[in-house]
C-alpha cells in the first residue's frame, strides 16, 4: 500500500528525516511515534505530498509520489496537528464547503455528511460555529473533513494532542472503528495511545527508524528482559557487586520505588541467557533472604526511553 525507500529531508542542513525505509500494508493501523522533533511531522508532511522529500522514493498504491501526486492525494485523508478550520463557519457549512472543493457530487456529498454524522458524532453539533466547539468537537470536525471523500489511506498527526482523558478515547475508538477498512498512520509520543490502538508500531529517533513491530514484538525483541529481586538484610553495593558478576546480568540498580526495610533490585538481563538459577545459588552463600524474586517483561514505557535517548 505505502513503500518508503530512502527517505531523507533536509531543512538548511538540519537533517529532519534521516534515510528511513518503511512498509505500510493495506489494512494496517501504523503508529508513528517519537519525542518532539524525532521527524514524525516531516514524514506525514512528505507521505501526503504537503512536503518534497530532499532524497528518496515515496510510492502509493505502486504509484510514484513524483510522477502521480494529484491522483494519490484523491486516496489520501490528512488531518494535521492544527486542524485547518474556519472558526466563523457552521459545522454543516464548512464540511459542504470541503466537499466542493474536491468537486463531490450535491448529491454524493449530501449523502457522504450524512454518514460521517453519524460516524463521527456530530448530529449536535452540525449547525453551530466551529470557533464555539470544545477541542475534542473540533478534531471530530477536522476528522469529518479527512474522511469526506472516503479515502482508503487516512494520515493523522497527534490526533488527541490537548485532548481531555474522556475525548482521547472517543477518539481512540473512533480510530479503531475506521481501522477496519482503512489504513492508517498515525503520529504520537503517548505510549498508552499507541499500544491500545494500532497493530503496529514504529519509533523514531533523530529522523531515524529505531524500532518496528507490534507492541508484543517490541517488548519481546527488546535488548534483554528484567528480573526483580527484593531482598532483606542486603546492602545495595555488596548485592550488586555480587549479583553483576553473574554471567547473562547485564546492569544492576535499584527500583524507584524501593519498599521499607528491604532493597529491591531491577536486573537487565541478556535476552540469550536465563540467570535466574545463578542468581538465586548466589544470594542462598550469603545471609540474605529472598522476600520476593520474579521475572519481568520490559514496558514500552522503559523500551521508548532507552531507544530515544542512545545519542
Amino acid at each position: 500500500m505505502i513503500s518508503v525507500h530512502n527517505l531523507s529531508k533536509y531543512y538548511d542542513g538540519f537533517c529532519a528525516v534521516d534515510n528511513i525505509n518503511l512498509q505500510v500494508n493495506q489494512g494496517e493501523i501504523i503508529g508513528l511515534l517519537g519525542p518532539n522533533g524525532a521527524g514524525k511531522t516531516t514524514t506525514l508532511r512528505v507521505l501526503t505530498g504537503y512536503l518534497r522529500p530532499t532524497s528518496g522514493a515515496v510510492r502509493i498504491k505502486d504509484m510514484s509520489l513524483d510522477q502521480n501526486l494529484t491522483n494519490i492525494k484523491k486516496c489520501i485523508g490528512y488531518l494535521p496537528e492544527s486542524a485547518p478550520l474556519y472558526q466563523n463557519m457552521l459545522v454543516y457549512d464548512f464540511l459542504n464547503y470541503a466537499g466542493r472543493v474536491r468537486n463531490m457530487s450535491t448529491h454524493g456529498l449530501n449523502k457522504r455528511i450524512q454518514e460521517l454524522v453519524t460516524q463521527c458524532g456530530l448530529r449536535q453539533i452540525m449547525h453551530k460555529p466551529i470557533g464555539e466547539l470544545s477541542k475534542g468537537l473540533k478534531q471530530r470536525v477536522g476528522l469529518a473533513q479527512a474522511l469526506l471523500h472516503d479515502p482508503e489511506i487516512l494520515i493523522l498527526d497527534e490526533p488527541t494532542s490537548g485532548l481531555d482523558p474522556n475525548q482521547i478515547l472517543e477518539i481512540r475508538s473512533l480510530i479503531k472503528d475506521l481501522g477496519h477498512n482503512k489504513t492508517i498512520i498515525l503520529s504520537t509520543h503517548i505510549l498508552s495511545e499507541a499500544e491500545a490502538t494500532c497493530d503496529r508500531m514504529v519509533i523514531i529517533h533523530q529522523g531515524r527508524i529505531a524500532a518496528d513491530g507490534s507492541p508484543d514484538t517490541l517488548k519481546q525483541g527488546a535488548a534483554g528482559g528484567e528480573v526483580k529481586l527484593t531482598l532483606a538484610g542486603a546492602g545495595l553495593e555488596q548485592a550488586a557487586s555480587l549479583l553483576s558478576q553473574i554471567p547473562g546480568v547485564q546492569k544492576v540498580y535499584p527500583a524507584s520505588e524501593p519498599k521499607p526495610r528491604s532493597l529491591e533490585l531491577i536486573m537487565a538481563t541478556d535476552p540469550q541467557a536465563d540467570p535466574r538459577a545463578d542468581i538465586y545459588r548466589a544470594v542462598k552463600t550469603t545471609d540474605w533472604d529472598i522476600l520476593e524474586f520474579t521475572g519481568q517483561t520490559r514496558s514500552l514505557e522503559t523500551i521508548f526511553k532507552e531507544l530515544t535517548q542512545k545519542q
